[in-house]
């Protein structure tokens, strides 16, 4: 088996292992103490020497570092930014709607989700819990029901005959998955107790008392293609490149301070305690370098980079026109660099030719993405994570097909081709003589 092979292999298996932001930093923090990281708590004094850490916040956003024996003010931080979250439909609060006997569950949509794909599937449920236990603590777990529970049946079209050239889609009305069919009162907080004290016995839930729950497709990630030359899943945007940024950060030089960072709600806006525009990063940062030493900060991120990945548009070979003609990525043929001249990508001339050199000498190749000029592009935490640090940053990324639907398209070739020049980022020791 190649080596491609095998990294998609274990790519595969932490797209399946990740439904939600919650299993997926969950899933990421297992990797980093199987490899000799540290867990910090953000409620603890951190004394740090040189070695390798991370800590989480709000289970759902995760910042892995290593602290190198080179002196900050010398080498910076060499950064790669991803998010946890993907577009989905989340769970209300009370979500029950009954009729003729069936219950649906009332669902928000978070993020742009593309809603067509989502009819017809098999949907299962997954996210965090609090619950108040037989002795009368409150505690938050995960659970993950796992196996199809819903769908979202299409109406015929013999009940819509314009369903192929005029439906609209009203998520308040259209999309509720069905849950069950029964004429008995369960509510859907008895069913999540019931699935709750089943993977948490120990815990004996006596109410439930909250949740962050959300569906997503049970159908495994996967190959494709007819010869093997693509790779489908859910959540490809953005957990491809969570996964990436942290196997290329287990190939640091660990004499090189060097960081990854997987922001949750990043489809939302970012505007949240544990998201790109919140104070996590800054503080973690701050605490690596020592609170006591503005001038080791300022002369640090000056020397710094940050590489935010997130996924690009590849030219759909069905509508090659929405694409500019000279800056449509293609699958497998390498990381995007992204570019905006209004900051909806923070890259500039400076870090998208250090990123093409580095592409270069580790002979993978690259590609550039600027979006039409009359159809708007979306954004990430790059320039937002810019702003906050002051650091310079370009944005990259794997291109793909279907962004934002419940199931995602990208290359064989092209997570590995990241994963090689990431890794060759955090061991270079002059990325501040080679960005300037």
């Amino acid at each position: 088996m190649s080596k491609i092979d095998t990294f998609n292999d274990e790519l595969l298996s932490f797209l399946g292992a990740s439904p939600t932001p919650f299993h997926a930093t969950e899933t990421m923090a297992t990797l980093l103490k199987d490899n000799g990281f540290t867990e910090l708590k953000e409620e603890d004094s951190w004394i740090l020497s040189a070695g390798k850490y991370f800590a989480t916040r709000n289970g759902s956003s995760i910042v892995a570092f290593i602290k190198g024996t080179e002196e900050l003010e010398k080498t910076g931080i060499r950064m790669v930014g991803a998010h946890t979250d993907s577009p989905c439909l989340k769970v209300k609060p009370k979500p029950e709607k009954r009729m003729k006997g069936y219950l649906n569950i009332g669902v928000e949509v978070y993020g742009g989700v593309l809603l067509n794909p989502w009819f017809d599937r098999d949907l299962s449920i997954a996210g965090r819990v609090t619950v108040e236990t037989d002795d009368g603590h409150l505690k938050s777990r995960l659970i993950n029901f796992k196996r199809p529970v819903a769908t979202v049946p299409s109406l015929a079209i013999h009940l819509d005959r314009e369903a192929n050239t005029g439906r609209s889609i009203n998520p308040q009305k259209d999309i509720p998955p069905l849950l069950l069919k029964s004429d008995s009162e369960e509510t859907f907080s008895d069913i999540v107790k019931t699935q709750f004290n089943a993977e948490h016995p120990n815990l004996k839930a006596k109410a439930i008392l909250g949740w962050e729950l959300c569906f997503y497709d049970t159908q495994a990630p996967a190959r494709n293609g007819l010869n093997g030359e693509f790779i489908a899943s859910a959540r490809l945007d953005n957990l491809l490149s969570c996964f990436t940024g942290l196997k290329a950060l287990l190939m640091a030089d660990k004499n090189l301070t060097s960081l990854l960072v997987c922001n949750d709600h990043e489809e939302v806006g970012s505007a949240s305690a544990e998201g790109a525009e919140g104070p996590f990063l800054a503080s973690v940062i701050d605490r690596l370098i020592g609170s006591d030493s503005r001038e080791t900060r300022h002369r640090a991120m000056a020397r710094s980079l940050m590489i935010s990945t997130d996924n690009a548009h590849g030219i759909h070979p069905n509508y090659s026109d929405r694409h500019d003609p000279n800056h449509g990525p293609l699958l497998n043929e390498g990381p995007v660099i992204k570019i905006n001249a209004n900051q909806r990508y923070a890259t500039n001339s400076e870090t998208s030719s250090y990123f093409s050199y580095l592409c270069a000498k580790q002979k993978v190749p690259c590609q550039s993405f600027v979006a039409r000029t009359d159809i708007g592009c979306g954004s990430t935490i790059g320039p937002i994570t810019a702003k906050e640090l002051g650091v310079k940053t370009l944005d990259v990324g794997v291109p793909t097909f279907g962004m934002h639907s419940i199931r995602e398209l990208a290359g064989r070739d092209d997570a590995f081709h990241l994963f090689t020049v990431l890794s060759a980022f955090y061991q270079d020791p002059e990325i501040l003589q080679q960005v300037r």
